[in-house]
């Protein structure tokens, strides 16, 4: 019984070392046209992977993006994206609208990452309704930070930059 999940947990990452992550993500969709409210409704070419987020964030002179947590504030407060800011829950009208109230100065152009990470991207029910906001009001740079897991094992256990609130 034990041989079997290693066998499993095996071929997830040599599928993953073969394809990449986004292959990888492709595999763990459901069947059929995903909800609007599903993570993976998310177009690929709006989703960024966490070691190149990271890369961006330590290259000198690159343009740094708006970075707004979507999900919990309390977990937010136990640690985030260093220089990242609350920004509400993207499943609740009132999260949505701290959102909105957020980025309404920001011209429409602006680079923006949305991110959560309080469950797997599987089950993330903040990060699509949040970027759909966002799309609708035309901002046109939003990407969304891919954490498969959660942000504890896919951030901050890598080592990438965080801060504390409390």
């Amino acid at each position: 019984m034990k041989f079997g999940f290693i066998r499993s947990a095996g071929a997830i990452a040599a599928f993953a070392m073969l394809f990449g992550a986004p292959a990888l993500m492709r595999a763990q969709e459901p069947l059929g046209a995903p909800s609007e409210d599903s993570a993976f409704s998310i177009p690929q070419a709006q989703v960024i992977q966490p070691d190149e987020l990271n890369r961006i964030l330590h290259t000198a002179g690159a343009e740094r993006p708006v970075m707004l947590q979507v999900g919990s504030r309390v977990l937010f407060d136990q640690a985030h994206i260093a220089g990242s800011e609350y920004a509400g829950p993207g499943s609740q009208p009132a999260g949505l609208q701290q959102l909105q109230k957020r980025v309404a100065p920001l011209t429409r152009e602006a680079p923006i990452v949305l991110y959560c990470g309080c469950c797997p991207w599987s089950r993330c029910p903040n990060v699509a309704p949040a970027f759909r906001l966002l799309e609708r009001m035309g901002f046109t740079r939003v990407k969304v930070l891919y954490l498969a897991d959660n942000f504890g094992t896919d951030w901050v256990s890598k080592g990438y930059p965080v801060e504390r609130t409390r």
